[in-house]
């Protein structure tokens, strides 16, 4: 079990490097931040730049903790928070089969990740050179939960950023509506000091010469 926990980590943690690191730096072929905060944009997640930041440090950060066997269930939460996001925003609509863009991967990548988190690291590993090896059930639940926080709170804090903002009132009116107005005063004006009808002129209203 010694080289197989390593050789588990090795692949799900460098992979989760490599797809860190091309959101982040362009690097392997990857959109670098500026692509990928464009993709974001497209999926709504919002403020894109911010999920698309936190996306690249979680999975190359979580996945060379993971590769390094260091504060592994941290790593394992990493993880999963990223890949629950993913299958939320992207592969759910298309159901589990990886070859019609759905979530087999997904799902896979978080057994793999939570069950390290289990088993430990193992002892080629900086947890167990220092000492501080974590294991069991316990860890690996935890590991979930944190996982299925971190997704929760990209969600929030998508849905804050993305409600519509409240309309402003213009300080004027148009200018078709301001002639409007304008000219109704006019005519009242002009109703107001105009003589009624059958009624006797008033003296100013009426020449000399009458």
């Amino acid at each position: 079990m010694k080289i197989g926990r390593l050789l588990l980590r090795a692949a799900v943690g460098g992979f989760f490097v490599g797809h860190g690191t091309q959101k982040l730096f362009g690097w392997f072929g990857g959109n670098g931040l500026k692509g990928t905060t464009e993709g974001f944009e497209q999926l709504g997640l919002r403020p894109a730049k911010v999920h698309a930041t936190a996306a690249g440090i979680a999975e190359a950060g979580g996945g060379a903790l993971m590769v390094a066997g260091l504060e592994t269930p941290l790593a394992a939460a990493a993880l999963t928070a990223t890949m629950i996001t993913a299958i939320q925003k992207v592969h759910l609509k298309n159901g589990p089969w990886t070859a019609n863009g759905g979530y087999e991967y997904n799902l896979v990548l978080i057994a793999a990740a939570l069950a390290i988190a289990e088993v430990g690291p193992g002892p080629l590993s900086l947890d167990a050179a220092r000492g501080k090896e974590r294991e069991g059930s316990g860890w690996a639940l935890a590991a979930l939960a944190a996982g299925i926080a971190g997704a929760a709170g990209a969600h929030l804090l998508n849905g804050t950023s993305s409600a519509p903002e409240p309309a402003q009132s213009s300080p004027e009116a148009p200018d078709s509506l301001q002639d409007e107005v304008a000219q109704a005063a006019s005519d009242s004006a002009e109703e107001a000091t105009a003589p009624s009808a059958g009624a006797p002129a008033s003296p100013a209203a009426v020449s000399p010469g009458s």
